[in-house]
C-alpha cells in the first residue's frame, strides 16, 4: 500500500477508543449525481448517487475501467467531477482542495521512504501537518502498538518484506487519524497466501477502529470477505448496492450475476405464475406476484447458483427434479465441479465431497434445486 495524506492536522483522538461501527449510523459520505468524462467518448462516471455510512467497510467492486478508481480519486480531491455534489460528514467538499479534507488514500504501491526507518516513515505525515515532536512520538507509538509492528519500528523500510511494507503503509495512513480511509486495490500485488492474511488483518483493524473504510477492488472474493456493503459498478454506473450476501445470492441484473461468477443463467421462454419454462425444462420458483411482475418482461432470466444444486439418483422424482447426464467433473478437494447436459442446455453444479461416491462422467443423474433457491432476473438491460 502507499498512502497520500490529504488531511489537515486533526484533533488528537484515541485510535483504540473509537465508537464501534454498530453504534454509528450517520452518513460519512454522500454522493449526488456525480458525472465525469475524460474526453467526449470516455464516460468515467454517469450520474452516481451513493451514501456510505459512518464506520462502514464499504467496497467499490467492478471490472477495469468501470469508474471505481475515478470515484475514489474524486473523494480524495485528486480529480474534480464535471457535475454533482459530494459531502463528507455533512460538509460539502465538492470544491474543497485535497489537503483540507480529512481523508487519506492508500494505493497498491508502497511509496515509503526506503532510506528511512519505520518510525520516521510513520512520523512523516504528522511532521508535514506541523504536529509537535512529543505528539508525533505518542501517535507513532500508539499506531505501532495497534498494528502490532513489534521490533520493526527501528528498521529501515528497504529491509522489510512486501507484507511488512503493506502494514507500514497502512499504519502511516492511520496515524494521521483521518475520518475516512480510501484504499485503491491495496492488496492486488501480493501473493494469494499473504493477501488472504492481510484481508483478515485489514478488516480487524477497521472493525476495532470503527473508522469508515472505502475499498476498491476488482476481486469478487476479496469484496465479499471484507465488506459490510458492496457497490457493483459497470460503465460508470452503479448496478447494485447491498450486503455481500445480497450481491451474491440476489443479483439485481445479468451483469451483476455474471460478474459474481454465475454461469447458470437461462432465458425464461414463458411462464404461468410461478411455473417457468426454460431450456432446462419446467421449473417452479417461489416468489411473490410483485417479484414475478418485475421480471416477467422480454429477456427475463433464471439464475441457478451452482452450490444450490443436488445430484440425485436418476430415478428420483419430484418438483424441480430434472434428468441429466454428467459431461465433465473437476475435483477441487472439498468440492467437485460438474458440467451436466440438462434438456437443451448445460448446467454447472458444485457438490461437497462428503465421503460418498460421486457420479462419474457419463452417468445419468437427476438434478434437483429447491424453489426458494431459484432467482429470476431482469435480462440484459442491466449490462
Amino acid at each position: 500500500m502507499s498512502e497520500t495524506s490529504t488531511a489537515s492536522a486533526p484533533p488528537r483522538q484515541d485510535l483504540t477508543n473509537r465508537a464501534p461501527a454498530a453504534a454509528r449510523s450517520a452518513a460519512a459520505i454522500n454522493l449526488e449525481g456525480l458525472h465525469k468524462r475524460f474526453g467526449p467518448d470516455s464516460v468515467a462516471l454517469d450520474g452516481v448517487d451513493l451514501t456510505i455510512h459512518e464506520g462502514e467497510f464499504f467496497t467499490l467492486l467492478g471490472p477495469s475501467g468501470c469508474g471505481k478508481t475515478t470515484l475514489l480519486r474524486i473523494l480524495a480531491g485528486l480529480e474534480s467531477p464535471d457535475a454533482g455534489r459530494l459531502t463528507l460528514g455533512g460538509r460539502d467538499i465538492t470544491q474543497v482542495p485535497a489537503h483540507r479534507r480529512s481523508v487519506n488514500t492508500v494505493f497498491q504501491s508502497y511509496a515509503l521512504f526506503p532510506h528511512l526507518s519505520v518510525r520516521d516513515n510513520l512520523a512523516f505525515g504528522l511532521r508535514m501537518q506541523g504536529v509537535s515532536k512529543a505528539e508525533r512520538d505518542a501517535r507513532v507509538a500508539d499506531i505501532a502498538r495497534f498494528i502490532q509492528l513489534g521490533g520493526l519500528i527501528e528498521r529501515r523500510v528497504d529491509q522489510l518484506s512486501g507484507g511488512q511494507r503493506q502494514r507500514i503503509a497502512l499504519a502511516r495512513a492511520l496515524v494521521c487519524e483521518p475520518n475516512v480511509l480510501l484504499l485503491d486495490e491495496p492488496l492486488s500485488a501480493l501473493d494469494a497466501g499473504l493477501r488472504g492474511q492481510l484481508q483478515v488483518e485489514l478488516k480487524r483493524v477497521q472493525a476495532r477502529l470503527g473508522m469508515t473504510f472505502l475499498f476498491v477492488t476488482h476481486d469478487q472474493q476479496e469484496a465479499m470477505v471484507m465488506s459490510d456493503r458492496i457497490a457493483v459498478l459497470n460503465g460508470g454506473s452503479i448496478q447494485q448496492v447491498g450486503s455481500p450476501k445480497d450481491i451474491y445470492e440476489r443479483p439485481a441484473n445479468a451483469f451483476v450475476a455474471r460478474f459474481m461468477g454465475h454461469d447458470n443463467l437461462f432465458p425464461i421462454l414463458d411462464r404461468d405464475g410461478v411455473r417457468l419454462n426454460t431450456a432446462l425444462g419446467a421449473l417452479t420458483v417461489e416468489a411473490s406476484e410483485a417479484e414475478l411482475s418485475e421480471t416477467s418482461g422480454e429477456g427475463s432470466l433464471l439464475l441457478i447458483r451452482p452450490e444450490t444444486i443436488d445430484l440425485l439418483p436418476p430415478d428420483q422424482a419430484g418438483t424441480n427434479c430434472l434428468p441429466a447426464r454428467v459431461t465433465d467433473c473437476l475435483y477441487r478437494g472439498s468440492q467437485a465441479e460438474y458440467r451436466l447436459d440438462v434438456g437443451d442446455a448445460e448446467l454447472q453444479a458444485m457438490v461437497n465431497n462428503r465421503g460418498w461416491q460421486l457420479p462419474s462422467v457419463g452417468d445419468r443423474v437427476c438434478v434437483s434445486v429447491a424453489a426458494e433457491d431459484l432467482v429470476t432476473l431482469a435480462g440484459e438491460a442491466g449490462t
